[in-house]
Parts: structure tokens; C-alpha cells; sequence
């Protein structure tokens, strides 16, 4: 009796701390999906296991927020980000947007192409706020890249996150701890030297507790 008493009680438990269990979707492009390594290395994916977060990995290298790139060249990187939140889990408490690299090399200095990553950026936000209505969003942007195109996504991905009240993790600094226009760093951090986008293992570590805190501060 004692032990079927026991049982019940643990059951008991394990249900309520299920219940409790909140839901982390992570949407983006390898910055998500982490190339060509596995994404339980990334730091997001280290943070929802320190925070005992369910977590959600909807990243797809190569992708965009704004550009369709189902039929880009060779491969098939799938489409714009603002038409793939329908893949979301709409129970999800947080949403974390990570994306832009590969728009920024798409608008390099058109105008044209900048507005229209503006307007899919609005879009995505809408997107995301319907498929996920009880979730906090929040946004982290590329690194500090020394390509055209950057510079002007980046400041857009800003002024876009400030109109909808989204936190933004601004990683186009030269303050960021991720130093990406060092060769020396990318050598020790990167998955390659000549790699502007991925982290390696030890360079998701080294960028976690920056990640962490902003996330613990910004958006829990």
C-alpha cells in the first residue's frame, strides 16, 4: 500500500514538473542549425538544457528571413523564413529569431532588396506572434561581419525589433565578444578559418553566458 502510495505521488510529481516544462523555438538560418556540426553543440541549445527548457530547432542552413532560396543554385535552402513559423510548436512560451547573414550578402547595397528584408522582417514578426501567441520573442542578430550589407540589416533587424518592443542580442559590434574579423579567432572559434558564420564547440561556449544573460534578462 505504502509503495503504490509512493508511486502515485512521484507520478505526481514527474506530471506537475512536466506541466511546468517551458517551450524554447529556435528559428533561423546555420546560425541555428550550426552547419556542418551538431546542433545540441550550439549555445542556445546548451542554454534551454541549463534553464530545463523543452527546445525546438527550426534552423535550416542557408536560409533567409526575406529570399526564397528553394531553387537558389544547386541546393535547396528552403523557403523565407516568415513562411515556415507554420512549422513552430504554438505552445511555445519563447521564440528566438536568429537570422540575416544570408540576407545581408543578398542586399549588399540595394535599396530595393533592404526595403524588402524590412517588410519580410515585419512579416516574420507577425508571423511568429500568431502561430505562437503566448510566446516572448526576442532577436539575435549576425555578427560583425566586414561584408556589404551587414551594416544596413543589422540597423534594419534594430529598428524593426524597437517598433515591435522585441530585445535584441546586437551582435554588430566591435565590442562582441565573438571577434569574427580576426583571423587568430576564427582559427580557435569557428569551424574554419575562413568561416565568418559558424561556431565551433568551444567558440558556442565561450558566447553562452553572453547569450544566457541576455535571454535571462531580455526575454524570460
Amino acid at each position: 500500500m505504502k509503495r503504490n502510495l509512493f508511486c502515485l505521488m512521484l507520478l505526481a510529481l514527474v506530471s506537475v514538473a512536466n506541466a511546468q516544462t517551458k517551450i524554447l523555438n529556435i528559428i533561423g538560418d546555420s546560425y541555428v542549425r550550426n552547419h556542418k556540426r551538431p546542433m545540441e553543440e550550439t549555445w542556445h541549445c546548451k542554454m534551454a538544457r541549463q534553464l530545463g527548457l523543452a527546445y525546438n530547432n527550426y534552423g535550416r542552413n542557408g536560409g533567409c528571413v526575406a529570399f526564397d532560396r528553394t531553387h537558389d543554385g544547386k541546393y535547396n535552402f528552403g523557403p523565407a523564413m516568415y513562411a515556415k513559423t507554420g512549422q513552430m510548436d504554438p505552445a511555445a512560451d519563447y521564440v528566438i529569431v536568429i537570422g540575416g547573414h544570408n540576407d545581408a550578402f543578398k542586399v549588399k547595397d540595394n535599396k530595393d532588396s533592404l526595403a524588402m528584408f524590412r517588410d519580410s522582417l515585419q512579416l516574420l514578426i507577425t508571423n511568429i506572434k500568431a502561430q505562437c501567441p503566448h510566446a516572448r520573442i526576442g532577436y539575435v542578430t549576425p555578427w560583425y561581419c566586414d561584408y556589404p550589407g551587414f551594416k544596413q540589416v543589422c540597423k534594419t533587424i534594430r529598428q524593426v525589433c524597437r517598433k515591435n518592443k522585441i530585445p535584441v542580442l546586437d551582435n554588430y559590434t566591435k565590442n562582441s565578444v565573438i571577434k569574427v574579423r580576426d583571423e587568430d579567432f576564427r582559427k580557435k572559434y569557428f569551424q574554419g578559418p575562413n568561416d565568418t558564420a559558424h561556431l565551433n564547440a568551444d567558440g558556442h561556449d565561450l558566447f553562452l553566458p553572453v547569450g544566457m544573460e541576455w535571454f535571462m534578462r531580455n526575454v524570460q
